[in-house]
């Protein structure tokens, strides 16, 4: 068999008897080498076997589960976002709907380059960050609307003026943080793995949704423990959890066995928790920040008239809603949420079984806590409302403030620092220097 172009070929079966003896090139030529031969052999096509369909080579597509979580995702984000807007336009007006959203917007580019900068040391993907920002503005505030609407109502029937107290001080809180940290509990759910079907490679059928099946238990014997530092099992992710890579325990330091939660994994904790609570914020100073407007606008039309033209003082209401939620506390729902968001963390990554179960329900109830009386200080009046704020509020956001700083100082501490200790130049393995 001839070779498919330049003559040089050389194949590995042996020439028939009556084939002409070709002599090897010289003068400056040389023969092509065996590697392109082989190469060449296997673009020929086999005997009695079909032509190859023209035409580019076929891309692997992703999975299809995995495109159908993020189509139904996306859905829900999107029915999500049409209700709440309907609900805030419902109480606003459309006007004042409009001059809301733009009032809210105010503070937004300030929270999310405060998040980005701590990102840097997260490394949170942009498709989770994108989820956690659309669920905080679109999901959870639809959430919290409903029950808080249900929940105030249902206490003030039953217990009067201690029903409002208790709706605005202990149940509004808890089904707001709640709602935002759903989404840090929906980005650990294995619906993208678990979903997925190989049975067109290899055969298998599709893994259930939630469902493991349990390992054997290897028997051993009695009183026998093994010593040493590192004797304890390592802590894995759950296995029904979703193994995020910004959410790993480091692995354990040469003093002790138990694995540490990292600078990086407590910086996502905050971020996805900032995240959430940007969003929420966000909807949330667009109703407060429209309601207030078309109050104002409402009250002006039945005092003054449509004869005069409006001022600044006329709108009263709308300014000191914007002063307080836009300028004073642009970082209180994420300094909540926050919260959340590092016990997450904790519980995921840490080596103390005490700390991962107590390490989310001590964040959130923090985080409700706090939350609470942020919202019994506005009950206050002016003086009570700076008095909270200057004792609570403020070393509350310096200490979010130390601890970015804190993470940033600590991921970057061990790239400036790490030497390269010298190789062997045969062996390859790092020797201690001398």
């Amino acid at each position: 068999m001839g070779s498919p172009s330049g003559g040089g070929l050389r194949t590995t079966d042996p020439a028939p008897a009556d084939a002409p003896h070709t002599a090897p090139r010289t003068g400056g030529t040389r023969t092509i080498p065996g590697p392109r031969g082989r190469r060449a052999h296997r673009l020929l096509p086999r005997p009695g076997a079909a032509p190859p369909p023209a035409g580019p080579p076929p891309r692997r597509g992703r999975s299809p589960a995995l495109t159908s979580v993020t189509a139904t995702t996306a859905l829900t984000l999107a029915g999500c976002g049409v209700l709440i807007l309907h609900l805030v336009q419902r109480q606003t007006g459309t006007l004042g709907l409009v001059v809301g959203l733009a009032l809210a917007m105010v503070p937004v580019p300030f929270v999310l380059g405060g998040l980005a900068w701590l990102n840097l040391t997260a490394r949170v993907p942009l498709r989770h960050t994108v989820f956690c920002l659309g669920w905080g503005a679109f999901a959870a505030t639809t959430v919290a609307i409903l029950a808080n609407n249900w929940t105030a109502s249902h206490l003030a029937n039953h217990q009067g003026p201690l029903g409002e107290l208790l709706g605005a001080g202990m149940a509004t809180p808890m089904i707001e943080e709640v709602a935002k940290a759903t989404a840090l509990f929906v980005l650990l759910l294995p619906l993208g793995q678990r979903l997925r079907c190989h049975g067109r490679r290899t055969g298998r059928p599709c893994a259930p949704l939630l469902h493991r099946p349990p390992a054997p238990r290897r028997t051993r014997p009695y009183g026998h423990r093994a010593a040493g530092p590192h004797a304890r099992e390592k802590l894995r992710l759950r296995p029904y959890l979703r193994p995020l890579p910004y959410l790993r325990p480091a692995p354990p330091s040469g003093d002790g066995a138990h694995r540490r939660s990292r600078p990086r994994t407590l910086a996502a904790g905050v971020v996805l928790g900032g995240m959430t609570a940007c969003g929420f914020a966000f909807t949330e100073n667009a109703l407060y920040l429209g309601r207030a407007f078309t109050n104002d606008q409402r009250q002006r039309l039945d005092s003054i008239g449509l004869g005069t033209r409006p001022s600044i003082r006329d709108f009263d209401g709308t300014v000191q809603t914007f002063v307080l939620r836009a300028l004073l506390s642009p970082f209180a729902h994420p300094l909540f949420t926050a919260l959340t968001g590092i016990g997450l963390a904790v519980a995921l990554t840490t080596g103390r079984r005490w700390l991962a179960r107590l390490a989310v329900p001590a964040g959130l109830l923090l985080a409700t806590a706090l939350h609470g009386a942020w919202n019994a200080a506005a009950d206050l009046g002016t003086d009570g409302f700076l008095v909270v704020y200057a004792a609570l509020m403020v070393p509350c956001f310096g200490a979010l403030v130390g601890f970015a700083a804190w993470t940033r100082s600590r991921a970057a501490r061990p790239a400036g620092r790490r030497g390269r200790r010298p190789v062997e130049p045969r062996t390859g393995t790092p020797r201690e220097a001398v």
